[in-house]
């Protein structure tokens, strides 16, 4: 057989080149655009919160709740729960109800919030109020505390005992002077308690009683006896001076003496005869709402140059935005029609809206503001929200500000207190998310970490270490916190907590914090405002929740001659 030869190949024709050279261009461009292709923007939206939080089935072991979606630019991958600054429980993204394990018989605040991929975390969608039931019938209350002790330092007392028993748990123990309950501390490992404030050199009795969950409360403690000392320690008096039904967030000091408050959901300023205790409303504050949340008429500052120009200064919310604005006080009213607007459409939220204001040293205006419930504008240079600003008394940008407006320092969550010091340094305290509420000594142009930070811990995704943000100069956990305002009163500062119920303490060093110690720790309920007077007094606005409604006490705070 002869062997087949193969058949020659064709020469490629001049149209086929020329496809075969388009198509290799095409591949190799392809390459090159998948190489260089730059990554997708970084994802900074966070969803929107969850709408119709709903308190389902409760029972002694468990909390069900239910809720509406959140939707987001992406996707949102989980919903998680909080209480009292903890995350709870935490479901998928596809999830709408989550069941709580209960603490029978404690009082619960619960909300939830979302998350997408990228760890943005949306705002609170409201939250409901629930306290689980003991697992069964429980009508035995506890045995009476034995080991009662109570020692005097000054104008304290230091009080301690042993653990009382109950058939189910001690909740809490409350604390007794002289037959009037002056605190009240949680749980079977809180035996100790420590009264400030007392009269100086004056006999009181004291005694302790425990309750259940159910509100079974024991007999009284057996009393004991103790003298106070001739020399005041830490604080020296507690002096009721008047009450409210209002929340009260703003307050400040006229040069006559006379206070001037702001009760925050009702929009209204009132003026507060320290000698008598008696109050005047001077009206709403005209275009001021209320966001069933933070928002409301929230800080209050009076110039330094009242004495001559009569301005006082306002931070609220409105209808669309957060605002400064000024005006003058005319015998027993406020002076509308002299209103005038400082600096407007700062970003407004249900929730996160800071408020405080300051006259510092160089008589400018501070301001701290919220990041309005979206994280991301805390470090948007372009948005006033999560700032601390400084303006001039006429609303103008001052010279020397870092960024050319009115920017002073970023990085804030909800900056809710701020003071100067004796070298003219300002601190700033605001509370955490989850972790940590933070004491930050402020410099020009410096960044405070939110949202990549809570507190001194690494938010989602973030870095607390990162070049240029700032650590707190101290932190504490949230449950000890939520602490609302700032006084600073020779070189010592007092934050009034809401959450922790309580007054910290904070020697200043410069710019450290050298000791600290929590007073008054769940003798008053919430703290939410303290305020220096011109005396060297401390005004301290404490909130309690009743069956009807919000009762405030506005007290004054004497101190040692040294703080």
């Amino acid at each position: 057989m002869t062997p087949v030869a193969p058949s020659p190949i064709a020469p490629a024709s001049g149209g086929s080149r020329l496809l075969s050279g388009l198509l290799l261009v095409a591949v190799i461009g392809l390459i090159v655009l998948i190489v260089r292709w730059p990554d997708p923007p970084p994802d900074v939206q966070p969803p929107t919160p969850p709408g119709g939080l709903t308190l389902g089935a409760t029972t002694c072991r468990s909390i069900s709740l239910s809720w509406g979606p959140s939707t987001d630019d992406t996707d949102v991958v989980g919903y998680d729960v909080h209480q009292g600054g903890q995350v709870v429980a935490s479901v998928g993204g596809d999830s709408r109800s989550a069941d709580v394990a209960g603490v029978p018989g404690q009082a619960w605040e619960l909300h939830v919030t979302a998350r997408d991929a990228a760890g943005n975390a949306s705002a609170a969608g409201g939250s409901v109020a629930v306290t689980p039931p003991q697992c069964g019938s429980d009508t035995t209350a506890p045995g009476a505390p034995a080991g009662v002790k109570a020692t005097a330092d000054g104008t304290s007392v230091t009080m301690s005992w042993a653990a009382a028993t109950d058939d189910v748990a001690v909740a809490a123990y409350d604390v007794f002077r002289d037959g009037q309950k002056v605190g009240t501390v949680g749980g079977a490992g809180s035996l100790g308690f420590v009264d400030f404030g007392v009269a100086a050199a004056t006999s009181h009795r004291y005694q302790v009683s425990a309750r259940d969950g159910q509100g079974n409360t024991s007999s009284p403690s057996a009393a004991v006896d103790v003298t106070t000392g001739k020399d005041c320690t830490l604080l020296c008096a507690i002096t009721p001076v008047a009450r409210d039904t209002a929340v009260v967030f703003g307050l400040a000091q006229l040069p006559d003496g006379t206070v001037l408050y702001g009760r925050r959901d009702q929009r209204e300023v009132v003026r507060l005869d320290p000698k008598t205790g008696q109050t005047t409303s001077l009206g709403q504050v005209p275009g001021a709402v209320s966001t069933g949340g933070d928002g409301g008429l929230l800080g209050i500052a009076v110039a330094p140059t009242y004495a001559k120009d009569r301005w006082v200064y306002l931070f609220f919310t409105t209808a669309t935005d957060n605002r400064i604005v000024r005006l003058h006080l005319r015998g027993n009213g406020l002076d509308t029609g002299s209103m005038q607007s400082m600096l407007v459409g700062i970003p407004r939220g249900r929730i996160h809206n800071g408020g405080r204001l300051r006259f510092g040293p160089d008589g400018k205006l501070y301001a701290a503001t919220g990041d309005a419930g979206r994280p991301r504008l805390a470090q948007d240079q372009s948005s006033l929200a999560g700032k601390v600003l400084r303006l001039n008394l006429d609303g103008t940008v001052p010279a020397g500000n870092p960024f050319g407006g009115y920017i002073w320092s970023f990085g804030y969550r909800n900056p809710l207190g701020m003071a100067f010091d004796s070298h003219r340094g300002l601190w700033v305290q605001e509370p955490g998310e989850t972790t940590d509420d933070e004491s930050n000594h402020v410099v020009k142009g410096g960044n405070y970490g939110w949202p990549a930070c809570d507190g001194a811990q690494n938010a989602a995704g973030g870095d607390c270490d990162a070049p240029g943000a700032r650590q707190p100069q101290f932190a504490f956990s949230v449950g000890e916190g939520g602490c609302g305002g700032v006084a600073i009163i020779r070189d010592v500062a007092y934050l009034a907590c809401a959450t922790g119920s309580r007054l910290w303490r904070l020697v200043l060093d410069g710019d450290t914090v050298t000791d600290a110690q929590a007073l008054l720790t769940g003798a008053y309920g919430q703290l939410i405002t303290v305020e220096p007077s011109a005396d060297g007094t401390l005004w301290l606005a404490a909130s309690t929740r009743t069956a009807t409604g919000t009762e405030t006490q506005l007290l004054r705070l004497t101190l040692p001659p040294r703080a």
